[in-house]
């Protein structure tokens, strides 16, 4: 299960529980969550659905305990495309 809880306007707090629970901060700049999503979905659902692509390619233990949303792309090229299709 994912909760993402806004703390700001970029900055989220995901929790994520599995078998063991993580608790994540991620940031999400203004220009790149538009890149992204075009504003029509909240950062919220964009930081939840990162998640569900994360957790299809890793555990959540292994997960960065803190990160910028871009971060993601270098670790999974194939990222920003995905994602894209996921949320539109």
């Amino acid at each position: 299960m994912i909760t993402v809880n806004k703390i700001n306007d970029t900055t989220f707090e995901v929790t994520v529980e599995e078998r063991t629970t993580t608790v994540h901060k991620v940031t999400v700049p203004q220009q790149y969550y538009e890149k992204l999503t075009g504003n029509k979905v909240s950062p919220e659902v964009l930081v939840g659905k990162s998640f569900e692509f994360l957790l299809e390619r890793e555990p959540n233990t292994s997960i960065l305990r803190g990160f910028e949303l871009s971060v993601i792309s270098r670790y999974f090229p194939e990222y920003e495309r995905t994602i894209k299709n996921m949320i539109l």
